[in-house]
């Protein structure tokens, strides 16, 4: 299948793509993340992506703007409620982009992480499939986990180490 990928980041890419390409996908990129904060976060994640990709022959596509104000106004009061409308947002936009430019179907590496709603991922991409006419193509990454772990590593890339949201930094630095 030609399988659009929704991004997250560099390193969560190494084991998707070697997985989907072992299975003789044809793999193209869309990295549409307007959830990353701050800015100067954003940018130095799609650094690391922009060389992964290039180093891995992996073509992105990358959205013309940042839209950080309408994540901020979709989530701003509903702070428990963030990673839901992230998720939607995050793959609704790959559907439609797979939808338009006749791609068999899309995918996401945030199928990758241990830190992900998994199930929640599943089912968003399910019904949007559905919604859409066209396939998600659901495949449980985490096996490899610790593979993707170590290779970035050895490759020296940015690992960031949080999600992405301001919540998220908070979360993962602030001591309550």
């Amino acid at each position: 299948m030609k399988l659009l990928m929704h991004i997250c980041c560099g390193p969560c890419t190494i084991y998707p793509l070697k997985e989907l390409r072992t299975s003789g996908h044809e793999v193209v990129g869309a990295f549409y993340n307007p959830n990353i904060h701050p800015y100067q976060e954003y940018q130095r994640r799609r650094q690391t992506l922009s060389d992964y990709a290039e180093k891995s022959f992996l073509p992105i596509i990358w959205p013309e703007d940042y839209a950080m104000e309408e994540f901020l106004r979709q989530v701003a009061f509903k702070e428990n409620e963030r990673c839901d409308y992230c998720l939607q947002d995050r793959l609704k936009y790959t559907a439609l982009l797979a939808q338009n430019e006749n791609y068999d179907g899309f995918t996401t590496t945030l199928l990758y992480s241990k830190h992900q709603k998994h199930d929640e991922i599943r089912e968003i991409g399910k019904n949007l499939g559905k919604q859409l006419g066209i396939i998600f193509h659901y495949q449980d990454f985490r096996a490899g986990w610790d593979e993707g772990i170590k290779i970035s590593k050895e490759l020296g890339m940015y690992r960031q180490n949080y999600c992405g949201c301001i919540y998220s930094e908070k979360e993962r630095f602030y001591k309550y």
